[in-house]
């Protein structure tokens, strides 16, 4: 019998009723008990049918994370349901975070009937899709992602969600997929937080003439963590000759003691 008192007080778990996956960190005083960890939290979630043991940190140019299958399936493709829409996605080939689902449904709403709204390093397109389903009246939703897998499982979300007339999936790096949209968006999400930066004068030029919204992903270290977002904004918005103003602040996940993943909400004007 499965120790339950090993099981972790908190994990990620990625999928339905039906079929789940959860990614676990194993603490050091319990490395050599992983497979006893993961014996435990099938026996107790009956939907979760592989257990993964994270074993990097999310890295290269796919953001994606070396994993360890402590137990359960191989096969870790699932279908992870969330506010009326599906998402499908392997994580070990792709990236995905239910616990940016708050910022998700943040962000959703904001967009306005007839926008085009860019999403830059998309993913698996959960943002697109959310957008999507939210705004029926949305004009148009580009969706750049660089990992094929990811492309990949975007395509297919988009097909089952039945947003192929609302969302465009470009399988390409952002400095080039973005090219053609330049002056065209009323609005640009930038959820990738460890190189938003390198791309802000991209997501400027991607907006109408007359301005439009940013929505600009960093991280930030207390006691003030958006002060180097607000920083990189101000340098790179001067250095484009552009007027700005910040709309919102907002603290998403916690990433380490002290450190957060923040968002900054600015309007570039005319």
């Amino acid at each position: 019998m499965p120790n339950k008192k090993l099981i972790p007080s908190s994990f990620d778990v990625i999928g339905s009723k039906e079929k789940a996956v959860a990614i676990i960190e194993v603490p050091d005083e319990k490395k050599d008990r992983g497979k006893e960890v993961a014996e435990a939290i099938l026996e107790q979630n009956k939907n979760v049918k592989s257990v993964l043991r994270k074993m990097s940190s999310r890295e290269g140019e796919y953001r994606t994370r070396k994993y360890e299958l402590l137990a359960g399936d191989k096969n870790t493709e699932v279908l992870h349901k969330e506010y009326g829409y599906m998402i499908k996605v392997d994580p070990q080939k792709a990236y995905f975070s239910t616990r940016e689902l708050t910022e998700r449904q943040r962000i959703a709403p904001q967009v306005k009937p007839k926008e085009v709204v860019m999403v830059m390093f998309s993913g698996v397109a959960p943002i697109a899709v959310a957008i999507g389903k939210r705004q029926p009246e949305v004009e148009r939703v580009i969706a750049v992602e660089i990992n094929p897998d990811a492309a990949r499982y975007a395509d297919e979300n988009i097909r089952i969600n039945k947003l192929g007339h609302k969302i465009i999936s470009m399988p390409q790096d952002v400095r080039l997929g973005c090219v053609k949209w330049y002056g065209r968006c009323d609005r640009v999400v930038m959820p990738l937080p460890m190189a938003a930066e390198s791309f802000l004068d991209i997501a400027v030029n991607c907006l109408k003439q007359d301005g439009g919204t940013v929505h600009f992903y960093n991280w930030g270290k207390e006691p003030e963590p958006f002060g180097k977002a607000e920083e990189v904004i101000k340098e790179e918005l001067r250095r484009m000759k552009r007027k700005y103003e910040i709309i919102n602040r907002k603290r998403v996940l916690p990433y380490a003691p002290g450190k957060w993943k923040v968002c900054i909400d600015f309007r570039v004007k005319k």
